[in-house]
């Protein structure tokens, strides 16, 4: 299992799409095969930056989610709503404490 994080910064004026549009998708998103987690954080001080945390299975698992037509959906959709160029991170988790 690895960690992928996508950190998005919107326009001010969409980002009730964005949400509404993520909130349409999510259960899809952390149904798709090899998605063990998904949430959504939202920067308390810099409120139009969002990061995505989700679990995945393998890189394998990624990817397939990453060709579907469920990401081409959703990305089509996000995308144009940016204001900076978004930036990922595939990590490894090493300590957990729940």
């Amino acid at each position: 299992m690895f960690v992928r994080i996508v950190k998005m910064g919107f326009k001010p004026e969409e980002i009730e799409t964005f949400l509404s549009n993520f909130d349409q998708h999510k259960e899809k998103i952390r149904g798709f095969e090899g998605c063990e987690f998904l949430e959504l954080y939202r920067d308390k001080n810099n409120t139009n930056q969002f990061f995505t945390y989700s679990y995945w299975k393998d890189e394998t698992a990624l990817e397939n989610y990453r060709n579907s037509n469920l990401f081409n959906e959703v990305w089509a959709e996000t995308k144009v709503m940016f204001n900076q160029k978004p930036e990922a991170w595939s990590v490894d988790k090493v300590v957990s404490i729940p």
